[in-house]
C-alpha cells in the first residue's frame, strides 16, 4: 500500500505565516505540547492528513473447493453469534453495564486445594526432577484409576476404559470422526448444539430447511413441557447414534431411571450407540442417575462423556474424559474403543499434564467438598432466578439438577425476547431457538454468576416485567 502527505500550503510560524517547507514535524514533540501556541493559534493550524493510496487489487484462487458441509452450516455458531450481538449493544451503549446469564461459563475462581496443585506441577516443569514432555494420550495413569473410584465406584468400569482429554465439546467432535460421514444421527430437541453442528461438518446431515428450521437427516427428539423432557421413543424410527444429554443443556431437566432404562432397551433393540453427555451430573439433586452405567447393559450400547469445566471452573483450564466400555462393538464386531484410541493418538497428544495434576486435585477429599461448595452457590443462584421469573408470572423448568433454568414465552420469538431482554434491562440470555426448533418461545437463563449481579438481574428483570 502507498502512502503519501498532503498538507495545506501554508502553516503558521511563529505569529506569521510560513511556507510549508519550513514547518518541522516530530514524532516526539510536536507544535501542540509548546506552551507558547495559543488556542487560537492552534486552530488556525492547517490540517495534515496521511492519505493511502490502495494498489490495485487482486484475487487469487486456489483450485480447491471449499468443504459443502461447512458451507450447510447457518450462520455462526449460537454463542459467538449472542457475543456479536452483545458487542454490537455495548458499542450502541457504551455506559451500558451488562450481567451476562447467557453462555455457561463459570465465575467464580478455582478453589484453592487444586490450583495449589497445578501450581506445583508448573513450578517441577523447572526441575530434572519434575520435568515431563508428551504424555500418553489416554490420560495419566492416576487421573483415570481416580475417575473411575469416585465417579464410577460400583459399575464396573476399569480405568483402561476411560480417556482423559481437553474436554467433553472436544470428545464429541472426536467420536463424530470415529462414526464417520455415513451414520444417521437422533438429538434432544432442544440439545446442546455441538452435536448438530458437528453431525453437519462431518457430512451426516442434508440441507437446512428453513421452513421446519432443522437439518434432513436428523432425527430432532422433540422434548418439551408436554412429553416431560423426555421423547417418545415407541414412536421414533431407528438411528446409528443417540445424542443424549442428562442433565439436559438447556432444559435443566434429569431423566429419571425408568426414563434411562427405556432409552438404554430403544438402542440394544435398535442396534444403536448412545453418546450420553453427562457433563452436569453433579448438580444432581434428585435420586436421578449420574452416569447411564448405572443402567443394567448400557455397557454394551452406550458412550459416556464428562466435564470438570462445571465441576470444577475448569471452563479455561480444559479437562474432560469420556468413557467407552470393551463390550462396546461395531456391527463387525470390532471394538469401539480401539477405533477411538486410534483417534486420540491420531489427532491428540493428550490433555496439559498441569490440567492433569488439576483434575487429580479435584477428586480428593478436599477437592471434592470444595467442588461440591462451589455446585452449591451455583445452585443457590439458580433458586434465585426460579423465585423471580416464577414471582413475574412466567413458567419455569429446571434448575434441581442443573445450573439453568428454561423459561417458557408462550408465542414469543425467542431471538425476540433475547433482543428485549437486552435492550432493556441491559441482561445477556440465551434464545431456545439457537437449541434447536424446540426451543422455539423459552430462553435460557444460566446461574454461572457472581451473587451481585445474579441479584441485580434480578432486580432489572423485576423492573421490566412488573
Amino acid at each position: 500500500m502507498a502512502m503519501k502527505w498532503s498538507f495545506s500550503s501554508l502553516a503558521i510560524s511563529g505569529d506569521s505565516f510560513a511556507p510549508l517547507s519550513d514547518l518541522r514535524i516530530h514524532t516526539s514533540h510536536s507544535l501542540f505540547a509548546d506552551k507558547a501556541w495559543s488556542l487560537e493559534k492552534r486552530r488556525l493550524l492547517p490540517v495534515i492528513k496521511c492519505l493511502t493510496e490502495s494498489l490495485e487489487k487482486t484475487t487469487h484462487t486456489t483450485n480447491v473447493q471449499r468443504n459443502a458441509n461447512l458451507a450447510k452450516l447457518q450462520g455462526g455458531y449460537l454463542f459467538p453469534e449472542i457475543a456479536r450481538r452483545r458487542n454490537a449493544h455495548i458499542q450502541k451503549y457504551p455506559d451500558a453495564k451488562i450481567i451476562s446469564l447467557g453462555i455457561g461459563d463459570t465465575t467464580e475462581p478455582i478453589p484453592a486445594v487444586i490450583t495449589s496443585a497445578m501450581e506445583a506441577r508448573a513450578r517441577g516443569l523447572s526441575t530434572l526432577e519434575g520435568y515431563s514432555g508428551y504424555g500418553a494420550e489416554q490420560g495419566e495413569k492416576a487421573l483415570r484409576v481416580a475417575l473411575a473410584e469416585t465417579f464410577y465406584e460400583g459399575l464396573d468400569i476399569e480405568d483402561s476404559e476411560i480417556f482423559v482429554s481437553d474436554g467433553a465439546k472436544c470428545d464429541i467432535s472426536r467420536l463424530q470422526l470415529v462414526f464417520g460421514p455415513d451414520v444417521s444421527i437422533a438429538v434432544q430437541d432442544p440439545s446442546y448444539p455441538a452435536y448438530v453442528d458437528s453431525s453437519v461438518i462431518m457430512g451426516q446431515t442434508g440441507n437446512f430447511k428453513k421452513d421446519a428450521q432443522q437439518y434432513s437427516k436428523i432425527m430432532y427428539m422433540r422434548c418439551t413441557p408436554e412429553n416431560n423432557f423426555f421423547p417418545d421413543f415407541s414412536s421414533l424410527p431407528r438411528t446409528d447414534i443417540i445424542f443424549f444429554c442428562s442433565p439436559n443443556n438447556p432444559t435443566g431437566y434429569a431423566a429419571t431411571r425408568e426414563q434411562l432404562e427405556e432409552l438404554v432397551a430403544f438402542a440394544k433393540k435398535k442396534g444403536s450407540i448412545i453418546v450420553y453427555d453427562s457433563a452436569y451430573a453433579i448438580y444432581m439433586s434428585e435420586n436421578n442417575p449420574r452416569s447411564i452405567y448405572e443402567i443394567s447393559g448400557a455397557r454394551e450400547v452406550a458412550i459416556e462423556t464428562g466435564s470438570f469445566s462445571k465441576y470444577a471452573g475448569f471452563t479455561g483450564v480444559r479437562l474432560g474424559w469420556t468413557v467407552v466400555p470393551e463390550e462396546l462393538c461395531f456391527s463387525d464386531g470390532f471394538p469401539v474403543k480401539n477405533d477411538f484410541n486410534r483417534v486420540m493418538c491420531t489427532c491428540f497428544n493428550g490433555a496439559s499434564n498441569i490440567s492433569q495434576s488439576g483434575g487429580l486435585a479435584c477428586l480428593s477429599p478436599d477437592g471434592l467438598k470444595a467442588m461440591n461448595q462451589m455446585v452449591s452457590f451455583y445452585k443457590e443462584n439458580t433458586e434465585i432466578l426460579i423465585d423471580t421469573f416464577t414471582s413475574l408470572g412466567f413458567k419455569t423448568f429446571g434448575g434441581k439438577n442443573a445450573p439453568y433454568v428454561w423459561v417458557q414465552f408462550p408465542g414469543r420469538d425467542s431471538w425476540d425476547v433475547f433482543g428485549e431482554i437486552l435492550q432493556k434491562a441491559d441482561i445477556v440470555t440465551t434464545p431456545g431457538s439457537g437449541f434447536g426448533p424446540g426451543g422455539e418461545g423459552f430462553i435460557r437463563a444460566s446461574a454461572f454468576g457472581h451473587r451481585e449481579n445474579i441479584l441485580e438481574a434480578t432486580n432489572r428483570l423485576r423492573k421490566l416485567y412488573k
